[in-house]
């Protein structure tokens, strides 16, 4: 009983509330760069729609089909992820798989709302589906880099 109730105490009313309005939820017309993840495990997937120019997120949309956890942290991402940089999107990518992996610190700013999923470091099952907006949008970054259509592109390249 008590996994159950530490269950139900993960999907807290913050949690629900983020993935019941999803900022920037769909899809572009016309991205520079289209990147679908899956987790295997649980099967969520995430479809996210990007647009860069001078080095930074000037666009963005994405399809989350996602448990309640992943909706959370594409409402998140979705909130905050335009003017980012894909070094800034990286090391939020990089410090939530701390986070939830190792108890390590929350995000940076603008991201630091994905501390709301900190409870989720104990269900290493859920924690492909938390990860799958950011890691996206990253590889989404790097797809644009790679052709030079992000004018003003301020990367070191794919930091992974």
């Amino acid at each position: 009983m008590s996994g159950e109730t530490d269950l139900i105490k993960l999907y807290s009313a913050r949690i629900l509330a983020l993935a019941a309005d999803i900022p920037r939820h769909g899809r572009l017309g016309d991205p520079q760069a289209t990147v679908r993840r899956r987790a295997p495990l649980c099967g969520s997937t995430v479809t996210v729609d990007l647009c860069c120019e001078d080095g930074r997120v000037s666009d963005y949309a994405a399809e989350v089909k996602a448990c309640a956890l992943g909706q959370a942290a594409a409402s998140v991402v979705g909130a905050n992820i335009i003017g980012c940089t894909r070094e800034e999107i990286a090391a939020a990518r990089d410090a939530l798989k701390a986070m939830l992996k190792e108890d390590g610190p929350t995000p940076p700013a603008p991201f630091d709302g994905l501390e709301v999923l900190r409870p989720a470091r104990d269900y290493k099952n859920r924690h492909a589906s938390i990860l799958l907006t950011l890691e996206a949008a990253t590889e989404a970054m790097d797809e644009i880099a790679a052709r030079g259509s992000c004018a003003g592109e301020v990367t070191g390249g794919p930091g992974r």
